[in-house]
This record gives structure tokens, sequence and C-alpha cells, in this order.
């Protein structure tokens, strides 16, 4: 029945999509992007903004925070994280994983001789943003375990956690989201989480996703962000690795019989894989 009911829903938001892909209207069909990335001039993403986003005021007051930082390009969509949050609460979920981007700061001089901070990419919650979405989607005895490799940006979330009253609920892990999801599996926690969402390093999709389908209990949701690539995935160019690694799981994905799957057209693409 909860599986009946998602897809669903998922059904309902493709063939909306394509009702407008078709409509006469001056807008692409084909447009990818987050809201807060180029769709500031859209008039069709502010109505969509403007008559759909409810958020928290805690949750409001991070992403504003979060869109004055120069990286703000890797925040989760938050018609996504929305989405992902309702998700949360249409399967009941109380167990949630979050594997998404991060930067560690500290600085490098630049050719003119200023300091300026240097990026490295890697897994984490950025300034959490979508973990504390999760949070405030879970029962009071829910939890997030929210994967990074430093406290840099979360640092900056944790005010607006406290704020909302879910900072218990966010258990933030300070090492590699692979080993983080290996020792929760060696712990016993083989398909006791209720919902995943991968948006990291592209290069260990692959293993995010098997890992993640062990820890989901059947009926279960993996969430991946990205999956269009900014519509890199249509023809990935040869040597472009990120690009390589998330056509070649997407096509894994499609034929995979462990889930079922929708892809939809949500920020960057977002694919939804259930757990049969």
């Amino acid at each position: 029945m909860e599986q009946n009911l998602i897809q669903a829903f998922i059904y309902a938001i493709t063939f909306a999509f394509f009702q407008g892909k078709h409509a006469s209207s001056p807008f692409s069909g084909t447009d990818i992007f987050k809201s807060h990335v180029g769709a500031k001039n859209n008039p069709l993403m502010k109505y969509v903004l403007d008559h759909s986003m409810r958020e928290h005021p805690a949750l409001k007051k991070l992403r504003l925070k979060t869109l004055e930082d120069r990286l703000n390009v890797i925040m989760v969509a938050c018609e996504e994280s929305q989405l992902i949050a309702n998700l949360t609460r249409l399967i009941q979920a109380k167990k949630a994983i979050e594997i998404v981007p991060s930067r560690r700061k500290c600085e490098t001089i630049s050719p003119t001789g200023k300091a300026e901070p240097e990026l490295d990419h890697a897994t984490g919650v950025y300034t959490g943003y979508n973990a504390l979405n999760f949070a405030l989607a879970l029962p009071e005895d829910g939890q997030v375990v929210a994967c990074d490799i430093c406290e840099d940006y979360a640092n900056i979330g944790r005010p607006f956690w406290k704020e909302a009253g879910v900072e218990h609920k966010i258990d933030l892990r300070i090492q590699p989201a692979l080993k983080t999801l290996d020792e929760l599996l060696a712990a016993g926690e083989a398909e006791s989480y209720d919902i995943a969402f991968i948006d990291a390093d592209k290069k260990n999709y692959d293993e995010y996703y098997e890992k993640c389908l062990l820890l989901i209990r059947k009926g279960g949701i993996i969430a991946i962000d990205n999956v269009l690539w900014s519509g890199k995935v249509v023809n990935p160019a040869e040597g472009d690795v990120d690009t390589l690694c998330i056509d070649r799981l997407n096509k894994k994905i499609h034929k995979d019989v462990r889930v079922n799957v929708s892809m939809l057209t949500v920020g960057d693409g977002l694919t939804l894989a259930f757990k049969l």
C-alpha cells in the first residue's frame, strides 16, 4: 500500500512535468536548474516557489544565511529538500542517512598575494540545510546520520538546528562517509534505515548507492541528487569522470531489479529508488 501511494505521488509529478513541457509556453521543459542558481529571473520558478514552499522559520534563516556564501551553488535546492522531507513524512521514517556536498575551509595565497579560501571537495552536510529539513520531518525519537569530514560549514548550521529544537536528532559523523556506512553495517544496522539522500562526490556514487541499499529497509527510499548533472549526462565528454560516473549509475539503477525507480527533473535531477 505504501509503495503504491508513493508511486502514484511520483507519477503525478512526472505527468505534470511532461504536460508542462508540451504546453504552449516560453519555458523549455528541458531547463535544468536549482531555484537558487540561475533562476532568480525565471517567473515560472518564482511561481512554483511562491505556491509550494513552506519553510520552518529556522530553516528559512539558514537558507538565507547559506546564500551569503559564495559556494551556495552546492546547497540542495529548497524545493528538492522539501520533496525529500515530505517523502520522509509519507513513509513515517524514523531513521535517515544524509551524504551531501561539503567544503573544507583553509587558506591559500592567490597569484595576487592575497589570502583566499581554498576549497576541498568532499562529502558532508555543507551548512546543514537539508539535515535540518530531515530532522524537522522526523518524529521526536527519529535521527538522521549526517556524514561530513569536518565541521567548518556544519557549525554555521548548528545554531539554526538548536533554534528549531531538533539538534538532538542530527547525528553528525566527522569522517569519510564510506567509513560511516561501513560502521553502520558492522554494527548490525542493515535494513534498519528508512530513507537515504546521496549528493556527494560523484566518483563514489555507486558505492554510496550499494551501501545504502544494504542499510535501507524494504519499502524505504534512496534519493540521489544531480542525476542530470546540468544536462551533461545526455552526451558525456570523454574524460569527464563525474559525468561518466553519474551516467553509469543512472543506467545501472534503471535495470536494477532490487528497486522501483523514478527519475525526476527536480533541481539538477533527482532519482528516487524504492527498495523492493
